[in-house]
């Protein structure tokens, strides 16, 4: 991608190195658990996340964070030319989206992005590096630990500068969901169809990958992709597909996210049409992987 550092967003809350409140050992899960436990959450009001504190339930306590990275944390080589690009990209998916949006009859309110490291806390309960990124709808945050890119590389095969933007513009997707209420009406279908939760959760995360998209293609008409980017992207999304990451018995009606090549083709088509109304994945037929 084109662009050159410029800072850190004002949109960033940096928590890197100030732990999660002190609330001891959690349980690591995968990607595809805390899908899973984040839609359980959120369909029931009830706290799933308080499994990966211990089991201590109960409500999530207020921890006050500083600004900015704890003194005695040391960033790891790269890292705050990470997290300016970070907030570059940020930046420009919420420019977009706030420049677009109006059109569908919402106004953008802009989300915040958390950077953590290891573990924090969030109103949608305790978040670990173990879950990947992740949004929480009920305080309009993004949290990823930077930790996920170096494992997105390492483990899933899917370096690459634009790969790290698509993270965060699929993230950026959900919050657009929130906003126009899209999200709140799947939460009530699968609390009115539990046999439909994993479907719907489906479609939910493929309209997120168009919606990134959408904004590669916003980024391709002002000449910020270099020859290449898209097919990192591409190669992201394959990568966190549920049949690459749920490997050895996994069956398409555990799926929370969606194939790779679903995610691949959700991808692709917000990337060539740049169009919110070209992204509504509920109406759409769904191939069978």
């Amino acid at each position: 991608m084109r662009w050159r550092p410029g800072g850190v967003s004002s949109d960033i809350e940096d928590r890197r190195g100030q732990g999660a409140g002190g609330r001891g050992s959690a349980i690591r899960i995968g990607l595809g658990g805390a899908a899973v436990l984040l839609v359980l959450s959120l369909i029931t009001g009830q706290n799933f996340f308080a499994i990966l504190d211990g089991g201590s339930g109960g409500t999530v306590e207020d921890v006050p964070y500083t600004d900015g990275p704890a003194p005695s944390y040391q960033p790891a080589p790269g890292e705050n030319e990470l997290v300016q690009f970070v907030s570059f990209v940020l930046d420009d998916a919420q420019d977009t989206w706030q420049r677009t949006l109006p059109a569908a009859g919402r106004e953008y309110r802009r989300a915040k992005l958390v950077l953590f490291t290891d573990a924090t806390r969030s109103a949608c309960g305790y978040g670990e590096a173990a879950m990947g990124p992740f949004y929480c709808p009920l305080d309009e945050k993004v949290y990823i630990d930077l930790g996920f890119y170096r494992e997105l590389k390492r483990r899933f095969g899917a370096p690459g500068d634009f790969a790290q933007a698509y993270v965060i513009a699929h993230e950026i997707g959900h919050h657009v969901q929130h906003l126009l209420g899209l999200s709140e009406r799947v939460r009530q279908a699968q609390s009115q169809r539990p046999d439909q939760a994993n479907a719907l959760s489906v479609r939910l995360e493929l309209q997120a990958d168009c919606l990134a998209g959408a904004w590669g293609h916003s980024t391709a008409k002002r000449d910020i992709l270099e020859e290449g980017d898209a097919n990192e992207a591409l190669a992201a999304a394959a990568a966190i597909g549920d049949d690459r990451i749920q490997r050895g018995g996994s069956s398409p009606e555990t799926w929370t996210h969606g194939s790779s090549r679903q995610r691949v083709a959700w991808f692709k088509r917000g990337l060539e049409s740049g169009r919110l109304e070209d992204c509504d994945t509920f109406r759409a037929e769904m191939p069978e992987d």
